[in-house]
């Protein structure tokens, strides 16, 4: 199948450029191209795209307001959004994070991490640019808006987790595979991802990315702060 990509950068040559990258692999395709945020949501209805690659600071309606409004609309529940951004690691990745992003990458990236990003996006598997280190994004997540700790209400919810769900799910926050997460707990790849979609079902969570930011604000996983 053909992975449908909504490019959203206010700058042309940027867009420009990652057009010819994504038109170039042959089970890619652009299917519109946004200069800012509210042109994203409405272009994202329009084409229904799998993947948004989102600038996080454009004029107008920004990446982080785009990306709440395209979570937030059932009809674009297929939509992974992936946030670009030049400052890998801030405020406004975290907010996106929750605002329901799939993940972030830098837009240093190499081509072949970007077209990389894409495709884990599309299979509902992002969380994470290479380049960012798992410590320090815990540490932005666990931090939260007001440095009140765990969010009661998320703590909460992870009471309708079963034990194997909830073991599954430090594994997922730890950034690993099912295949790796399989190895761990020496059960099948299977029986990981019925977990993980169960745990997903359960919690409210769009895919792997915010199944991490539950584990962290509701304070089933603490960062480690190296």
């Amino acid at each position: 199948m053909t992975i449908r990509v909504l490019l959203a950068d206010d700058q042309a040559l940027l867009r420009s450029a990652f057009r010819v990258l994504v038109d170039s692999e042959p089970d890619m395709e652009v299917v519109g191209e946004a200069c800012d945020g509210a042109e994203a949501v409405r272009l994202a209805k329009e084409h229904a795209p799998d993947v948004v690659l989102m600038d996080i600071r454009m004029p107008g309606t920004d990446g982080l307001a785009a990306t709440r409004l395209i979570s937030a609309d059932p009809s674009l529940a297929q939509v992974r959004v992936v946030i670009l951004t030049t400052f890998e690691v801030d405020d406004y990745v975290v907010q996106a994070l929750r605002a329901g992003a799939s993940g972030f990458l830098g837009k240093g990236s190499e081509p072949e991490e970007l077209l990389n990003a894409i495709r884990v996006a599309a299979g509902g598997e992002a969380l994470l640019s290479p380049a960012a280190t798992k410590g320090l994004i815990a540490r932005f997540l666990a931090r939260g808006d007001d440095g009140d700790g765990p969010d009661p209400a998320r703590s909460e919810r992870l009471g309708t987790l079963t034990g194997r769900e909830r073991e599954v799910l430090v594994q997922v926050a730890g950034g690993h595979s099912n295949d790796e997460i399989a190895e761990r707990l020496e059960v099948s790849p299977l029986t990981v991802k019925t977990h993980v979609n169960r745990a997903m079902a359960k919690l409210g969570a769009r895919d792997r990315a915010q199944l991490v930011v539950i584990a962290y604000e509701s304070g089933l996983v603490r960062p480690r702060m190296e």
